[in-house]
């Protein structure tokens, strides 16, 4: 594997992240909605910058199984607890490759009428972007490798990396 972004500017980052998030929400319903499985690390991270009283509810999809390319069908595999009409929602993700899976959840959450919704992304890999979907908050943008570390997988491998690595051919086979 190679590092491509580390521990401490990860951490930076997303302070840096959490202080603008804290601006723009200052005074507003805000409902913070993580993307599972890969955004929990990053989530967490995340939340406990932010300064401003907020929720926090999870939705679950699928697009990959357990490959290292989206399939392109994406499933709704765990929806909100939490009704966001009227609310503020940020829609916290680990990584935004084509965009379908984005665009999906996006349509998922703007019929339920929030006052708002944007997006907070780990890493945004845009020369992948099939899909145009905006991204109002961006950790790193990245070039097209399959990415692993900080809650993001391979075959639900090495979520608990503490810096984000390219996998390279040979690491599928690691332990």
């Amino acid at each position: 594997m190679e590092t491509l972004i580390g521990e401490e500017k990860i951490r930076q980052r997303v302070s840096e992240l959490a202080a603008q998030i804290t601006r723009d929400y200052t005074g507003r319903n805000l409902v913070v909605v993580g993307v599972l499985k890969g955004c929990f690390v990053f989530l967490a991270d995340l939340v406990r910058g932010i300064d401003v009283e907020h929720e926090i509810d999870f939705i679950t999809i699928s697009s990959y199984g357990e490959g290292v390319a989206s399939t392109g069908a994406v499933r709704l595999l765990k929806d909100l607890d939490t009704n966001i009409t009227g609310r503020d929602v940020l829609l916290v993700e680990d990584i935004v490759d084509t965009g379908s899976s984005l665009a999906y959840m996006k349509g998922i959450l703007e019929i339920r009428g929030p006052a708002s919704l944007r997006i907070c992304a780990l890493l945004d890999k845009r020369e992948r972007r099939e899909r145009d979907v905006m991204v109002d908050y961006v950790g790193f943008e990245i070039p097209n490798r399959f990415v692993v570390g900080y809650g993001l997988d391979y075959a639900e491998r090495f979520r608990e990396l503490p810096y984000v690595a390219a996998l390279q051919a040979g690491d599928q086979e690691e332990s």
